[in-house]
Formats: structure tokens, sequence, C-alpha cells
């Protein structure tokens, strides 16, 4: 039945399938097991809904439906809102690289990220943001608590974002000077085009 598939972690490997060996050309065996596992409905897709079902973060809370939507959008070569084997193949990959990345950012080995390791992270990928910034990012995708933290998934979703507004500000910014004059409607042109 759909949904009881358990969550299966980036960081581990799929679990065996017999059909593992018939993997379309171009696509590791692993990442074909791993995708009929997700694809509960064997639709040979895989939906915002599946995909949500199949990540988790570290404290085992499922990936958030924002993060999967960007991340199927990304990967969605047809538009219809779902990806095919070589889609989630890729998509496997592009995870690996920022669940890399996040454990590098993740000093203390937490599983999260703290806002002192947030605003590290930001300064090493070359972002010059204050630490109010860093504070309103951990208000709005932080789980509430004393001490919030960012999961794997949050940290994706917001520097998918970051990176796509950036380059949308860089496109304006022809000289490099770090402002830019924009009408209304070239901002709600960058918002739609870039976040939705």
């Amino acid at each position: 039945a759909p949904g009881t598939q358990p969550p299966l972690s980036p960081s581990e490997p799929p679990m065996a399938s017999p059909h593992a060996g018939n993997a379309p050309p171009g696509v590791d065996p692993e990442a074909f097991s791993w995708f009929q596992a997700v694809d509960a409905d064997h639709s040979g897709y895989i939906s915002v809904k599946e995909l949500k079902q199949a990540l988790v973060n570290s404290n085992w809370s499922t990936f958030n439906d924002e993060t999967c939507l960007l991340m199927i959008n990304m990967f969605d070569k047809s538009r219809s809102g779902r990806i095919d084997v070589y889609g989630f193949s890729a998509l496997l990959r592009f995870i690996q690289q920022w669940k890399n990345l996040f454990q590098q950012y993740d000093r203390d080995h937490s599983g999260s990220i703290s806002f002192n390791e947030l605003q590290q992270a930001f300064s090493q990928m070359g972002y010059n943001l204050s630490p109010q910034f860093s504070q309103l990012l951990l208000a709005r995708y932080a789980q509430r608590s004393a001490n919030p933290t960012i999961q794997l998934d949050r940290f994706i979703q917001i520097c998918m974002q970051l990176q796509s507004t950036t380059d949308a500000f860089r496109e304006k910014d022809t000289g490099l000077v770090g402002n830019v004059r924009l009408s209304y409607e070239d901002f709600l042109t960058m918002v739609v085009t870039r976040m939705m």
C-alpha cells in the first residue's frame, strides 16, 4: 500500500532490491533500487508526496513540502510535477552533495546547524550577511525551541533560495556595487521567476 515504505536517510545505502540489476542505462543500480522503493504507487514517477515520505532529517522528521517541491521542480524536465528515474538519480546526487556540505558546517556533529554554524557557513560560501539576517532565517525555518537549529531539509531550501535570489540580484547589479534600483514590477518578476 502507498506510504508503507519506511523513510530512507540519504546517508544510508538504499534497501537491496531484487530488481536492482535491471537499472536503465546511465542510472546507478542503487539509485534504481531506491527509486523502486520510493515509487510507492509503481507509476514509474516520484511525486512530491512520495519524495517527502522517503527523505528524513537527522532527527527523523520527514523533509518539508517546500524543499521537496523545490527539488522536484529542479529535476522535472517535463514540468509534470514529478520526476522519472533519471531525474531521481540526479536528485540523489544533488542531496548527497548538500548533505556533505551540511556535515562540513555542522561542526559539533549534532545533526543540525546552529546560529554560529549558519553564520560561518554563509561566510565560507561567500555571502556577506549580517547576524540579524541569520537570526531571521532561524526564526523563519527552525523548529521553535530555546536553542533553534536548522535541519538538512531547511538548509537545502535556504541555500537554494539564497543562490537563486543572489543570481537574480547579480543580473541587475551589473557593476557589482551591491545595490540595485528596481521597479515594483521588476521586483515581483524576480520573485515569481525565481522563488515560486
